[in-house]
């Protein structure tokens, strides 16, 4: 197990995680590009020990406004450039159309900047090369916005896992299921220019990967539902795939975006872990971890009372404001004692070289390897 790859943060139950507190002045400043999603870290932060929003950019003078009215004095501007050269940035955070990604990171490490980059960190694994290489050349760091690692039933989830409550994780399945007509409504550029094997699949397989490690061979299935073809989807917004690690281990993956859903029944996104000395199951956007005891009895913590203001903001569930906060909270505090983060552009690029494979065992027909 990697001992780098838990975000410890300490637990304060009925508020937040915390990974230290600064001055507000002392704090490391967030420029945020893609101020739609990216609207909720501007919010995010106003619970942050570490961090403080100090520059938006977007292409939409509307977006710009609305940020501007949640930070007062908030820096704004639709031109990314402006953004890079301000010295109060240190980190960009970058909430854009997936195929931007890899042109806003390696202009980002140039201007001297570390990055927070949202899931999926890229969409094409013809990028990686010249991001590693510009990652080597100017030394700044990146960590992989995955929301679900960040999340309070998640974070549980690994503590256990880390404390050797299951024993060795031998199995793992995982998945995430929505009903997308919103978001295509709200995306339409998803219709073009990415594939769900990066969007929504990206967080079942980021898990498989947190666990498993190295992921050496896949193969996958899917099929084009009613609601993707009633929008134009051209590629499988349905999949299921195997996936086998190096060392043998086994897991899969699941996603559907054109479903019904059944919420009482499963979670939108869920990790069951199979060890060799317990089971433990972890859900989104329910609070919810279910583990068994040092006697084999299953235990389930709730922590929707004790911390849905922080995860929620609010009583509509989701929107992911504990989880932004929790990583670039965490992200601040790694950079600042210099200690490793995860997962970072190496293993964020591995997880897009494994989605990679897994395009491409739906095109053949065949197992695929990374």
């Amino acid at each position: 197990m990697h001992p780098d790859s838990l975000p410890t943060g300490r637990p304060t139950i009925g508020a937040r995680r915390s990974y230290s507190e600064r001055p507000a002045e002392e704090r490391l400043g967030i420029g945020i590009v893609g101020l739609h999603e990216g609207h909720t870290l501007l919010v995010a932060l106003r619970a942050s020990g570490l961090c403080r929003a100090v520059a938006g950019c977007d292409l939409e003078a509307g977006k710009r406004w609305a940020a501007e009215a949640a930070v007062p004095g908030l820096f704004t501007t639709p031109d990314y450039d402006a953004l890079l050269a301000r010295d109060e940035v240190d980190i960009v955070a970058i909430y854009t159309p997936d195929a931007l990604h890899a042109d806003q990171i390696e202009r980002a490490f140039r201007a001297g900047k570390h990055v927070i980059c949202t899931k999926p960190l890229i969409n094409d694994a013809a990028d990686i090369p010249r991001l590693l290489r510009a990652a080597e050349e100017t030394g700044r760091r990146l960590q992989v916005g995955q929301s679900t690692r960040f999340y309070e039933p998640f974070q549980r989830q690994r503590e256990e896992v880390e404390a050797g409550a299951i024993g060795q994780v031998e199995v793992v399945d995982a998945h995430y299921v929505h009903r997308m007509d919103w978001y295509y409504e709200k995306s339409p550029w998803t219709l073009e220019s990415t594939h769900w094997a990066y969007l929504g699949l990206s967080h079942p397989v980021d898990l498989v990967r947190w666990y498993l490690g190295s992921i050496v061979e896949v193969h996958a299935y899917g099929f084009v539902s009613e609601l993707g073809a009633r929008f134009g989807m051209k590629t499988p917004d349905a999949i299921v795939v195997n996936l086998r690690a190096a060392d043998g281990r086994i897991a899969r993956v699941f996603g559907h975006y054109g479903m019904h859903e059944l919420p009482k029944a499963r979670s939108l996104i869920e990790c069951f872990l199979m060890g060799s000395g317990g089971s433990s199951l972890a859900r989104y956007p329910d609070l919810r971890f279910t583990r068994h005891d040092a006697r084999g009895i299953e235990i389930e913590e709730d922590f929707h009372h004790a911390m849905a203001g922080y995860y929620y903001r609010h009583e509509l569930k989701g929107m992911h404001y504990g989880e932004f906060c929790n990583y670039a909270d965490y992200f601040a505090a790694r950079l600042l004692d210099g200690s490793p983060n995860s997962p970072d552009l190496v293993e964020g690029l591995e997880t897009v070289r494994t989605m990679d494979a897994i395009v491409r065992s739906l095109q053949t027909g065949r197992p695929e390897s990374p």
